[in-house]
């Protein structure tokens, strides 16, 4: 969809005109100005590659309905179930001060809206502008239920780059002819991995690489040298995946909502949930481009959709039946590209990264494989060696709890959770090539629904580290509620004594790739009290327990106080 930055402003003055109001309440932060949507949960009807099939979308768009606003405003969101399905909405790297109740993941800081209920979101984007985006987080309905957040800076207020000619959002996503809700429980009620997406797509459409699938193609029509910006956001449900445009090249200026120093590439890989935002400049013959989206797979003996997604970048001039020049992606497994583009990524000036650290945290994330203990194991132990599939932090899955985890917090409701998430793995081996082995005998992993407490205001240090218990991998995690630093990462298990820390200028993310058979070191003040959600961003993964849940003690002052609930939260 384009965006002219112009046309944004013009909008933007009418509505604040038309329906803007000014927030007041005391216990908040106080926004700007207010902007309104409805988002209704409808199923429906779709024909992709020959086969139709209902889908859950909001307010029947796919992909949804992009949320604008800038710098600082306060957004509400009615959103209205009338779906058969229990839902709820993620704002997904909005960093929620003080709203932990709207953040939206289920059993975590909400129930469920259920089906022919509402519920109504209220946020503010404080000090945050850039691409982001909103997703469903409850089963698998993010696999349709997902859209763009696009916050611009306060009027007057420049990028720091030359202003785009053109502004176009790029939704790179996953689609099975299957309904993705039933292929979670399938998936989790067989013990094994789950089926391939029939495609991958770029808003929603997959390209001429599939069939039925010629003239469903996304294109950009663009203007002979002029440069364009695309807000480019992976909402993929499980894939990482590369991203290029034949014959240009592509220079970051933005990754998870946050200015970087502009770093020139020929591809990118972006994880589920990451955000980047690229300048791309026509300066080819006019012709048409393709623009590719293809697998990253970093994981060993697993299946994966390898056809890649087509969209076009199509000058103006080229005639409708010309062919398009082929898009060059990385190999699936290229581990070299991916490290290539996070080696670039520098925050756009020196931050201020906690130097001195309260909480030193050693997390190591992986996959499990359980003993079978069911009376019909064809069915329900197709895991390795006949076990069945799990992940874990620490060795830990989670286990969602059947209430609310915020709720039974504030209300200290006993029984659902207990705070005793280790800080540090509970035993100690060569993570990466040590690992046992003998499956499923040495890779049992605990269940529980466990949770860190961290005191308000403190400096956290957190160790990332890959295992290859099963496999190595990499591993796309995501935090609520805040955005990071990471100070480093790194092949092998980390070495304090040899790893190399940018504490200057690093990057400042939501959601990061540990890097396969590597580690990753992250740093974040816990200033924003509530229960925030860290878990892998590949759907399958958080469905086997590859998570955990801090919870933010209150600080002294009213701005460092969780509000109470909203009247209106949905019930369990």
């Amino acid at each position: 969809m384009a965006k002219c930055v112009s046309s944004f402003l013009l909008l933007s003055t009418i509505l604040f005109y038309i329906s803007t109001v000014h927030v007041i309440a005391k216990q908040w932060p106080v926004g700007r100005s207010t902007r309104f949507y409805t988002f209704k949960v409808q199923t429906m009807r779709i024909t992709k590659m020959c086969k139709s099939k209902d889908i859950v979308t909001i307010n029947k768009i796919f992909p949804g309905p992009v949320i604008y606003a800038q710098e600082d405003d306060r957004v509400i969101v009615k959103v209205i179930n009338e779906t058969p399905y229990n839902t709820t909405i993620h704002w997904h790297g909005v960093r929620q001060r003080l709203s932990c109740w709207f953040d939206g993941p289920s059993y975590i800081t909400q129930c469920p809206i259920q089906a022919g209920q509402s519920f109504t979101y209220e946020f503010t984007f404080v000090k945050q502008k850039g691409t982001l985006l909103w997703h469903a987080h409850v089963s698998w309905l993010r696999g349709t239920v997902y859209g763009a957040i696009v916050v611009y800076p306060r009027s007057g207020v420049p990028y720091p780059f030359k202003y785009p000619y053109e502004e176009h959002i790029i939704v790179l996503g996953e689609y099975w002819h299957k309904d993705v809700v039933q292929i979670e429980k399938d998936t989790l009620a067989s013990g094994g991995s789950p089926p391939i997406a029939d495609a991958f797509t770029i808003n929603g459409h997959p390209g001429p690489n599939y069939n039925c699938s010629a003239n469903d193609v996304y294109k950009i029509d663009v203007v002979p040298g002029k440069t364009y910006l695309l807000r480019i956001i992976n909402a993929a449900l499980n894939m990482e995946n590369f991203f290029t445009i034949a014959n240009h090249k592509l220079t970051i200026v933005e990754a998870d909502a946050e200015y970087t120093k502009p770093f020139t590439v020929d591809r990118l890989m972006l994880s589920p949930g990451q955000t980047i935002n690229v300048l791309v400049t026509a300066n080819q013959p006019i012709g048409k481009y393709s623009m590719a989206m293809g697998p990253y797979m970093s994981a060993k003996n697993v299946s994966f959709q390898n056809i890649s997604a087509i969209a076009y970048f199509q000058y103006i001039g080229c005639t409708t039946n010309s062919l398009a020049l082929e898009a060059q992606l990385p190999c699936f497994n290229d581990n070299l590209a991916v490290k290539t583009i996070m080696d670039g990524l520098r925050s756009l000036n020196p931050v201020n990264v906690p130097l001195e650290i309260d909480t030193n945290l050693f997390f190591t994330i992986g996959l499990n494989v359980e003993q079978c203990h069911s009376s019909n194991p064809n069915k329900s132990c197709r895991g390795p060696n006949g076990g069945v599939v799990a992940a874990s932090m620490n060795n830990i899955s989670f286990i969602k709890p059947q209430v609310s985890l915020l709720q039974a917090y504030y209300n200290e409701i006993h029984g659902h959770y207990t705070a005793d998430f280790p800080g540090v793995p509970p035993k100690v081996y060569d993570f990466v090539n040590g690992a046992p082995n003998k499956i499923p005998n040495n890779t049992q992993s605990l269940n529980g629904t466990r949770t860190m407490v961290l005191e308000y205001g403190s400096r956290v240090q957190l160790i990332l580290q890959d295992t290859g218990t099963v496999s190595t991998e990499n591993h796309p995690i995501h935090l609520h509620g805040y955005s990071f630093y990471v100070v480093g990462y790194g092949t092998g298990n980390y070495n304090p004594g040899k790893a190399k820390l940018n504490l200057v200028d690093p990057p400042y993310m939501n959601t990061i790739g540990v890097p396969v058979g590597g580690w990753a070191a992250i740093r974040f003040t816990a200033d924003n009290p509530g229960v925030w959600f860290m878990h892998c961003h590949l759907e399958i993964h958080m469905s086997w327990g590859l998570s955990m849940a801090f919870i933010v003690k209150n600080g002294k002052g009213k701005m460092e106080t969780l509000p109470h609930p909203p009247a209106n939260m949905p019930k369990c």
